[in-house]
This record gives C-alpha cells, sequence and structure tokens, in this order.
C-alpha cells in the first residue's frame, strides 16, 4: 500500500476514534441492534463525502464561505445541548432494558434524521474531515486519490466496527442501571463538545 494510502487511513481513524455524539449514537443503535446497516452506511457515506470534498475542495470552500463557521458553531451548540438534554431525561426515567423489538424503538427515519442532524451539524466534523484531514492531504501532490481513499476506507472500518461490535455488551446492557449510566456519559459528552465549540 502506498504512503499517501496508510497515512490517509491513520490520520482518519484516530479522528474519529475519540468518542463524541455521533459515535455515542451509534453505540446505542449497536447495543440495540435497530437499523444498524442503515446507521454505520450513513456515517460512513457522510464522511466520504466530507473527506472527498476536504482533499479535493478545501481552498476553495475556504475562501468562498468565510462566515459559514459562526452559523455552525451556535447551531451545533444548541443541537449538542439539546440532545445532551434528552439523554439526562432518559437516564432519570430510566427503565429501558435490551431487548430485541422492544418498547421505546425508533423508526428509520426518526434514527436517521437524528444521526444526519448530529453529523451534518456538527461544527467537529467539518474540522475534522474538510479541515484537517483536507490540509494534511496537500502535502501528498499526485496522491490525493490515494489519501482520501486511505481516510474514506478507515471510516467505512471504525463504524462497521463499532455498530456491530456493540452486541458484545450486549450482557451489560441487559441490566437498566447500565443504561442509566449510557445516557448519563452520552448527554455530558454532548454537553462537553457544545461547551468547547461556544469556548473553542
Amino acid at each position: 500500500m502506498s504512503e499517501a494510502f496508510l497515512q490517509g487511513f491513520g490520520l482518519s481513524f484516530s479522528l474519529i476514534l475519540a468518542i463524541g455524539a455521533q459515535n455515542a449514537f451509534v453505540l446505542r443503535q449497536g447495543l440495540r441492534q435497530e437499523h444498524v446497516l442503515a446507521v454505520v452506511l450513513t456515517c460512513a457515506i457522510s464522511d466520504a463525502i466530507l473527506i472527498s470534498v476536504g482533499v479535493f475542495a478545501f481552498t476553495s470552500i475556504s475562501k468562498l464561505i468565510p462566515g459559514l463557521v459562526p452559523v455552525m458553531k451556535w447551531g451545533g451548540a444548541a443541537f449538542l445541548f439539546a440532545y445532551g438534554a434528552l439523554s439526562f431525561r432518559n437516564a432519570w426515567r430510566g427503565g429501558e432494558v435490551l431487548e430485541a423489538g422492544g418498547n421505546g424503538a425508533k423508526s428509520l427515519g426518526q434514527v436517521i434524521t437524528v444521526l444526519l442532524a448530529l453529523t451534518w451539524l456538527n461544527p467537529h466534523v467539518y474540522l475534522d474531515t474538510v479541515g484537517l484531514i483536507g490540509s494534511i492531504s496537500s502535502g501528498f501532490p499526485g496522491r490525493e486519490v490515494a489519501f482520501a481513499a486511505g481516510a474514506v476506507l478507515a471510516s467505512f472500518t471504525f463504524f462497521f466496527s463499532l455498530g456491530y461490535g456493540a452486541r458484545l455488551l450486549q450482557p451489560l446492557f441487559a441490566r437498566p442501571i447500565s443504561w442509566r449510566v449510557l445516557d448519563v456519559i452520552i448527554g455530558l459528552v454532548m454537553w462537553v463538545i457544545a461547551i468547547g465549540l461556544l469556548i473553542g
């Protein structure tokens, strides 16, 4: 494999690895085994689009839309605060257990709508994919395609592993207290990210 491909894979994988709102949502869906294929494909395809934009159009975009960053910052923070609050509410109410086809299952449309919002309204996604990956790819002139391919493969590898690997934790999440702890963690992660956006 080429150096550009491996560099793209390693960079993308390390950026995605940190837990965030999107990853927490994928983990939750994987644990519940609800719409897992649609969820991981949505995440991976979204990343592929953003990585491609970053690698092949980073310089042009930063010049054309200088005012986009503040809008993304405030809108993304508001969404993350709201979703975090819902997670805290779920933790407070409790009573959830891991049951195939159990109560509280959401439709595919609801799940994908929330996931698209978590993905496309999160400014960190743009900073990581379009900004960081895009700028680093410029160090591989003539090998941008290999770099982008490595970065995209890392995204597919990570999300499929997270979504389908979550089932290994199912025995733990057969207990309601585990869901409460997970909801608190998800709420905290989302609020920390939101605060980071506002003060960063």
